[in-house]
């Protein structure tokens, strides 16, 4: 079962017009009704993951970006912590069918670190590796390079911690929580779609919260 750590949320989710104005806002969290079919929503901070969580230090952490780039990219925690930064708010999705609203997530921006990368025109999907096993999941380079998709180090105002997928993961809003990879290792970008760890398990290829699409039918 999840468990929880302490940033329990007392109040309603703040609207759009209440952040500071250089906050990114995903355009999920401006919906009259803003937990997705099936979800419910919980004021917890709930930690779910499958195996070990590993253990990675800011000394050996990288991120490399390889694959149909113009500039294969290779990242210290110095060379990433030296990159322009964004936040961003948006909401959490998880498959197990909960819903954490309101979070400001914080760390580079996925588009900043792709400009230097160069994306190749031949480019149409992305793979996440993690630092978990060989763990990689799948997704459009349209969704992977939406304006609210980050490289994130920071939630609600910490540090990520190793059980939220620290020192670094990615966040896509728009997609189910397990496409946000945690711990993450490299980006790869590929010409042909490659099912990842729970896509090749009957989770759907896709993740659209707003289209239930949870699992393969």
């Amino acid at each position: 079962m999840p468990t929880s750590e302490d940033k329990y949320q007392t109040g309603d989710p703040r609207p759009a017009s209440a952040l500071e104005p250089e906050i990114i806002i995903s355009p999920d969290t401006r919906r009259d009704q803003r937990l997705p079919p099936g979800q419910t929503r919980t004021r917890k901070w709930p930690i779910l993951q499958y195996g070990h969580v590993p253990t990675v230090s800011t000394d050996r952490w990288r991120l490399e970006i390889f694959g149909l780039v113009e500039n294969r990219l290779s990242f210290t925690w110095q060379d990433f912590q030296a990159l322009p930064r964004v936040k961003v708010y948006a909401d959490f999705h998880c498959v197990t069918r909960w819903s954490r609203l309101d979070n400001l997530w914080e760390g580079v921006a996925v588009r900043e670190i792709m400009d230097r990368a160069g994306v190749k025109p031949e480019a149409k999907f992305v793979i996440a590796h993690g630092y978990d096993a060989g763990f990689t999941t799948n997704m459009p380079l349209a969704d992977f390079l939406s304006e609210g998709a980050l490289f994130a180090d920071r939630h609600d105002g910490e540090p990520l911690t190793a059980s939220h997928g620290g020192p670094c993961r990615l966040i896509v809003p728009q997609l189910y929580a397990w496409k946000s990879a945690k711990w993450l290792r490299a980006i790869e970008l590929v010409a042909e779609d490659h099912p990842g760890y729970w896509e090749q398990d009957g989770y759907h290829n896709h993740g659209d919260p707003w289209k239930e699409e949870r699992f393969n039918e």
